[in-house]
């Protein structure tokens, strides 16, 4: 009878631990299943030395004032993060008010179909997304706009994954993604109808940058809009608390430093562009965009539990519980920069381009 109850017991288990790992899949969607998270394009034994290498990276800051340094800096984290995102988050990694009588993921789809709005794009014409992850974004506004979309992420391990969920949603005719640095573009002059940024430049080191190269590859008279993550007028450099939580935003983020919010319109206007409009989405009458942060702490308790078990098995590389807290930790700098308002990730800006003067 004892031997029964342990054969039970041990089968209900067993049960459980599946379900728990491969059936109940992400917080949001699934996309990703629990079993298959990786260190995208890193090999398996060199997670936990990579994680390691991004960690230092923090302690050497004058590495992160160098320019060059930062594109190889940003391909590692995204490297460590992409499954843990896609399969916690979803397959747009950014933040959205919260609406009233819509899930997150609609929110989510909203606010990405506002971007294409604004920018006043047509069906059949060609757009850019820069810094398009694993294309979630693009896959929305592709469908919302009738558009051709063409992304651009640093990361090739991307790439692959947003090909595959392009030709998934069968949107892969519509849809291309490139491997490449926003900050040297492999598009020639002049050759999009229209672009868009979400949540994606705040990794550059230098914002002019990120704007020259969309004002160069952009048609005469076309726009421009960026969903920018700033520090806002609420923020004091002199106040220990705002530097701690911007600080380790930028720890958790990749980013090389957070410029503020008085920076972006001229930014925009030093490298030709004309500010047609400029508004911080997360400021009321727009619901908390940190909610989400705030009601998924259940959902990365259980996540956590289900990485510690996998690591444990040798299922999930070494190093990922390590990825899985910092992402948490994260999320509560995320969170208190919302609740005190010195951040935003939703800085909205649209330029245009000026078109050519008449000759003659």
């Amino acid at each position: 009878m004892d031997s029964i109850a342990l054969v039970c017991t041990a089968s209900l288990l067993a049960g459980g631990l599946y379900w728990f790992v491969c059936m109940l899949g992400a917080a949001e969607q699934k996309g990703k299943r629990a079993v298959d998270l990786s260190g995208g394009s890193i090999d398996r034994e060199q997670v936990q030395e990579n994680y390691n290498e991004y960690w230092s990276f923090f302690r050497r800051p004058k590495e992160i004032e160098k320019a060059e340094k930062v594109p190889a800096f940003v391909d590692t984290f995204y490297n460590l993060v992409t499954d843990i995102y896609e399969w916690g988050w979803g397959q747009s990694f950014h933040f959205s008010p919260a609406i009233p009588g819509k899930s997150n993921l609609e929110s989510t789809k909203i606010h990405e179909e506002m971007a294409v709005d604004l920018i006043g794009v047509k069906p059949g014409q060609k757009i850019l997304d820069a810094g398009c992850g694993v294309g979630g974004p693009m896959r929305a506004i592709a469908a919302h706009s009738g558009c051709n979309v063409v992304g651009i992420t640093i990361n090739e391990y991307q790439v692959s994954r947003a090909k595959a969920h392009n030709k998934k949603a069968g949107l892969d005719k519509q849809c291309d993604v490139v491997c490449g640095n926003f900050l040297e573009m492999p598009f020639e002059d002049e050759s999009f109808d229209g672009a868009y940024s979400i949540e994606a430049t705040c990794h550059a080191p230098k914002l002019e940058d990120v704007y020259s190269e969309m004002f160069r590859v952009l048609k005469p008279g076309s726009l421009y809009v960026s969903y920018e993550w700033v520090t806002t007028e609420l923020y004091r450099g002199e106040d220990p608390e705002h530097v701690d939580i911007i600080q380790g935003i930028e720890r958790g983020d990749a980013l090389p430093g957070l410029r503020s919010y008085s920076d972006i319109a001229e930014t925009a206007k030093k490298v030709g562009f004309e500010v047609v409009k400029e508004k911080d989405l997360a400021k009321p009458p727009a619901r908390p965009w940190w909610s989400r942060l705030k009601m998924g702490r259940l959902a990365y308790w259980r996540n956590h539990i289900v990485v510690m078990v996998l690591e444990t098995l040798g299922v999930a590389p070494k190093g990922t519980i390590d990825v899985h807290e910092m992402l948490f930790k994260t999320a509560d700098y995320l969170t208190r920069g919302g609740e005190t308002g010195i951040f935003t990730p939703m800085h909205m800006i649209l330029c245009r381009k000026p078109e050519k003067p008449q000759e003659g």
